[in-house]
């Protein structure tokens, strides 16, 4: 009964410290939003004005859009979107690939391999349905 006390102060105090674990968090999120507000008021009150109507147009050049923006794009804009996502992905997966290829051994090359045959058969779609053809 006598270590009751004793023992509720040891856990006031140990959760106490946990507290106090959380206080440079506390503090550095505080820092950042004063120091996002400082910049958005800075930038409000020191930014440019804008200048004349046509720089609130939506083209800055003053010429008025000749077709409308919900217009629908061809089956080639799609593939030619598809063959950059294509090739950029390859980019970024094989450089890593190249620099640790004798650590992985022959399962890397085989997953690789299998990575490159996915590829291939992207580019040979696109190939086939006339993506590559410049008209």
């Amino acid at each position: 009964m006598a270590g009751a006390p004793a023992k509720a102060r040891r856990d006031r105090r140990e959760r106490g410290d946990r507290v106090i674990d959380y206080v440079p968090i506390g503090l550095q999120l505080m820092v950042a939003f004063l120091l996002a507000g400082a910049l958005l008021v800075l930038s409000t009150v020191l930014g440019r004005r804008p200048g004349s109507r046509t720089d609130l147009s939506p083209y800055e050049c003053g010429v008025d859009p000749l077709e409308p923006a919900g217009k629908r794009y061809t089956i080639r804009f799609y593939m030619v979107a598809m063959l950059f996502i294509l090739f950029d992905i390859e980019a970024a997966f094989l450089y890593p690939w190249a620099t640790v290829f004798r650590d992985m051994g022959l399962p890397g090359f085989w997953e690789m391999a299998v990575f490159l045959g996915v590829l291939v058969a992207g580019f040979l779609y696109c190939w086939r349905r006339g993506a590559l053809d410049w008209d």
